[in-house]
């Protein structure tokens, strides 16, 4: 295990053990015990009073974060050619086709999002095994195959993203960067969480929001207090 140097020791000074912090707290410092040089990720931690093995206890869902994800998301939005203007209008980054497709089938995935229509699912289809492991396949429940390219593109560039509780029942997602303010930083957490609450499954019973974490890239959890998501 290698050894805490002098900044992490005094990053992980102000973090009060057992504490659970106010979301408007953690948000504040999570800024002050990063010590990267470069601008980290701020991720948020949930786990879910849920049974992920069963389908009618399943949590996924997107939501739209007020400031962003602070990151350059690349899309490919492979769509018929009278969609093509409107997808590059919209930002992204690649659009086309056939020419994607027979890319993706030679391991191509220098992409972080897919948009397509649901017209050409029949041919993404045969894309499985190179999209499904890397979370890149489209999905209608995310907003990824619609006939509204260039809706579609304009979300996801200004920070949709999609989640989806994993085996565990944790739900892990980035809603920032270091470099936003902690305002910033807690009004994205805080649509986060909220769209979890309202997407709690009625087949749920007992606690369903067990424990909240906020954290940067190699950061230290900051526990958070649940009932102060809410708060003004």
């Amino acid at each position: 295990m290698s050894k805490l140097t002098k900044n992490q020791k005094l990053a992980l000074g102000k973090i009060e053990a057992g504490k659970a912090y106010t979301l408007r707290e953690a948000s504040a410092l999570v800024k002050e015990i990063t010590t990267t040089k470069f601008d980290a990720s701020v991720d948020v931690d949930v786990r879910l009073g849920v049974d992920p093995r069963k389908a009618n206890q399943m949590v996924r869902g997107v939501v739209s974060l007020p400031h962003g994800t602070g990151k350059q998301v690349r899309v490919l939005a492979l769509c018929t050619p009278d969609k093509e203007a409107e997808a590059t209008a919209a930002g992204a980054d690649y659009v086309g086709l056939e020419e994607y497709i027979e890319k993706i089938k030679g391991g191509w995935t220098d992409i972080d999002v897919i948009i397509t229509m649901p017209s050409i699912m029949g041919k993404i289809g045969a894309l499985g095994r190179v999209l499904g492991p890397r979370g890149l396949m489209p999905n209608p429940k995310s907003g990824t195959v619609t006939n509204e390219i260039g809706n579609a593109v304009k979300e996801v560039k200004q920070g949709k993203i999609d989640f989806k509780v994993d085996k565990s029942g944790i739900v892990h997602t980035s809603i920032g960067k270091v470099s936003f303010n902690a305002d910033q930083i807690r009004d994205n957490a805080k649509e986060f969480i909220s769209t979890l609450l309202k997407l709690k499954p009625s087949a749920a019973k007992g606690t369903y929001i067990k424990s909240i974490y906020l954290s940067s890239t190699m950061s230290a959890g900051i526990k958070i207090d649940p009932k102060s998501v809410e708060e003004n």
